[in-house]
């Protein structure tokens, strides 16, 4: 160890100035100079002296690189100029278009830079005096979130810049393609895009979380005090920042002017040249190291940039070229906030109704408030649809954001159905009061629903009905209620209120495996009462006599019961509520028993089959006998026709799903047909 203060100082000096410039080499140079044991062993010695003298640790020390197990918030900080959006086209033809109204406009010795926009994370790195201050993201483009510290770890960032600049940079944060596959190959539920990813990572809350994902950058601009940037075009621009250490994207083509005047990577391209280039470039994309979604074209002499001026929205001396048109563009016009029958919170979007793989989209899940920041989205902003799978819709990205300034959508601290103070759990919000209405209501509307008890006649409207007006205000009231109170209201006749009364009286009948799953609980869907059925638990004194005896062995002995999926079990049958709920249920005359004469044994007639259900049915009515009928033999019963769909049954007036189950050439089987082979299974 040095023998005093100076020498530990003049040591720390040293090792900072080399592993930088080995970081450099490798990161940025592709050309390392020294072996990796070599550089390990210089990071170990730089640690061991910062912990024992943390006075003298640089603020360009690489050993912020590794992060910290700290937990940091992300403070909201204003750009020093607007994060303004592009203005965009999806043909050739409207970039030389762009480019000739220039010409029109007197600017005829303009000359135009090429860049790929990368698919990624814009972010801005702010030096003061050479050394890194903060990184902020874009946000609203006029105020972000500071996450330095974790910006800081990636190694392709410099610390410090030469010259003492003061000058903020702005790029894109991105994982390469090579790198997204083999984090995607190490987990057992994969990423869904890189961009989300590194999105996610520059927000994590430790930095030394954010430093395990290889997030890498490509700087494509810089703002100084006026005058003091060594350059007078874009291209001389790229060159400063490429000698003072940043990454730069070596993709880069000049339209106009000589070749000489520009960076020796830069292609030279000439106007009549620029569809084919552009071309070439969308063929390539798929063999490029990251991913790119169009490409950057600017006026690269500076002095013309603020003559050609602004929008509100855009400069008018840039321009983004994008490869695809998004599979639908519409404007974020709203988020509502749901709360589920579990308590669970989820904001929806309300955007602009725009039409994606055949059907109108309204409303879009945004699941959590880690997706909506994740995608930094607000109010106002122009947003591209998908439909994942080709049935859930999604947002996607923000291609613009609003004009407004609307900063990124924060979900409310209060219930807005009972205004009870919300608490996170996960990445999820939640309302921990039982009795809230949305929550009840929700409750009721699951209870009833068709994969449920199937009450018929009792749809969404009719329960929220009977709720608004104060006849039920739980499960068990529909059970107790008198109906015949209810003649005389509106859409309430006779025939209407009979028909309630002997759906209620009808729903008694339903089996004990019906009855459980209704109950709502938990992670139990219906294999997980399938396995309880299974091993001996066939009436509901047998379960809650497990739960009283505190018996958590007899059910993760269950094949397929974990120890989360026992203790929501658990903390689900001990609330007094469910308790009060499985009594006057009984007491009403609910099945909670298996009752011996159901018990049948059933072929696997429709073994490794999927099927669909659609239509009305003169035998199967509701429409979850049937599906009770395909489930015990063997079948899986989904609600929509995919490519892996094998069979469609298909009653009266089967509609759309008909349709597309002829495009797909699935088998379609008739009630008379299904009739048919059931007779003729059990017959066998």
């Amino acid at each position: 160890m040095m023998g005093n203060s100076g020498s530990v100082e003049q040591r720390i000096d040293e090792l900072v100035r080399l592993l930088n410039r080995y970081q450099k080499e490798y990161y940025q140079d592709s050309s390392p100079s020294v072996s990796d044991v070599h550089y390990d062993a210089l990071m170990d010695e730089l640690l061991a002296l910062e912990t024992s003298h943390p006075e003298l640790k640089r603020d360009d020390s690489p050993s912020v690189r590794v992060g910290s197990d700290l937990s940091s918030s992300f403070p909201e900080v204003a750009h020093t100029a607007p994060m303004l959006s592009l203005d965009k086209v999806y043909e050739s033809e409207g970039i030389v278009q762009w480019m000739m109204r220039h010409r029109k406009n007197g600017w005829n010795d303009l000359s135009y830079t090429i860049e790929e926009k990368i698919d990624g994370v814009s972010l801005v790195l702010y030096y003061r005096d050479g050394l890194l201050e903060k990184a902020v993201t874009r946000g609203n483009g006029y105020i972000g979130n500071d996450v330095t510290p974790n910006a800081r770890t990636i190694r392709s960032i410099p610390l410090s810049i030469p010259d003492g600049m003061t000058l903020a940079v702005r790029g894109e944060v991105f994982i390469s393609k090579k790198a997204f596959s083999a984090l995607n190959s190490e987990i057992e539920t994969p990423y869904a895009n890189a961009r989300n990813l590194a999105s996610g990572s520059l927000r994590r809350l430790r930095s030394s979380e954010t430093a395990r994902i290889p997030l890498a950058m490509y700087v494509y601009d810089a703002y100084a005090p006026e005058g003091s940037l060594p350059a007078q075009t874009h291209t001389q621009m790229l060159e400063y920042l490429m000698r003072a250490g940043f990454p730069v994207n070596p993709s880069l083509a000049v339209v106009g002017r000589s070749a000489g005047e520009y960076p020796p990577f830069a292609r030279k391209v000439t106007l009549e040249e620029l569809p084919l280039y552009l071309d070439q470039l969308y063929r390539k994309r798929q063999s490029l190291e990251h991913e790119i979604d169009g490409m950057v074209i600017k006026v690269n002499e500076m002095a013309f940039r603020e003559a050609i001026g602004y929008t509100n929205h855009h400069p008018k001396w840039a321009l983004a070229y994008k490869f695809d048109s998004p599979q639908g563009v519409s404007v974020l016009e709203g988020i509502d906030v749901q709360v589920g029958r579990t308590g669970r919170v989820t904001p929806v979007a309300r955007i602009r109704p725009v039409r994606v793989a055949g059907s109108t989209i309204s409303n879009i899940t945004l699941h959590n408030q880690e997706y909506i920041s994740l995608l930094e989205l607000a109010v106002g902003d122009t947003v591209a649809i998908s439909k994942r799978g080709d049935v859930i819709p999604a947002v996607e990205k923000v291609i613009d954001k609003n004009e407004e300034g609307m900063a990124t959508y924060r979900m409310p601290s209060s219930c807005p159905s009972c205004a009870s103070t919300l608490v996170l759990r996960g990445a999820h919000t939640f309302c921990e009061n039982p009795m809230c209405p949305h929550q009840v209501v929700g409750r009721i509307k699951f209870f009833v629903g068709r994969n449920q008890m199937d009450i018929e006649s009792f749809g969404p409207e009719t329960v929220q009905y009977l709720f608004d007006k104060g006849l039920i205000r739980d499960i068990q009231d529909l059970y107790t209620v008198d109906y015949r109170q209810l003649i005389g209201c509106e859409g309430f006749g006779e025939k209407k209120v009979a028909q309630l009364e002997k759906s209620i009286e009808a729903s008694k009948e339903r089996d004990f495996s019906t009855v459980l799953l209704s109950l709502g609980l938990p992670e139990l869907g219906k294999k997980g009462v399938q396995l309880l059925t299974e091993n001996g638990i066939r009436d509901i004194d047998t379960l809650l006599d497990i739960i009283d005896r505190k018996d958590r062995s007899r059910l993760l002995q269950i094949k397929g019961f974990g120890e989360r999926s026992v203790s929501l079990l658990f903390d689900a049958l001990n609330e007094p509520r469910m308790r009060a709920l499985i009594a006057d249920l009984r007491s009403a005359g609910l099945q909670f028993a298996v009752r011996e004469d159901s018990v049948e044994t059933h072929s696997h007639l429709f073994e490794g089959q999927t099927w669909v259900i659609t239509g009305s049915f003169e035998h199967y009515s509701p429409r979850s006998l049937a599906q009770k009928e395909l489930e015990i033999r063997g079948a899986k019963v989904t609600s929509a026709v995919t490519g892996s769909t094998t069979h469609l049954l298909a009653g009266e007036k089967a509609g759309s799903k008909r349709s597309k189950a002829e495009q797909l050439g699935i088998q379609i089987v008739s009630e008379s047909e299904f009739l048919a082979l059931l007779e003729e299974d059990t017959s066998t």
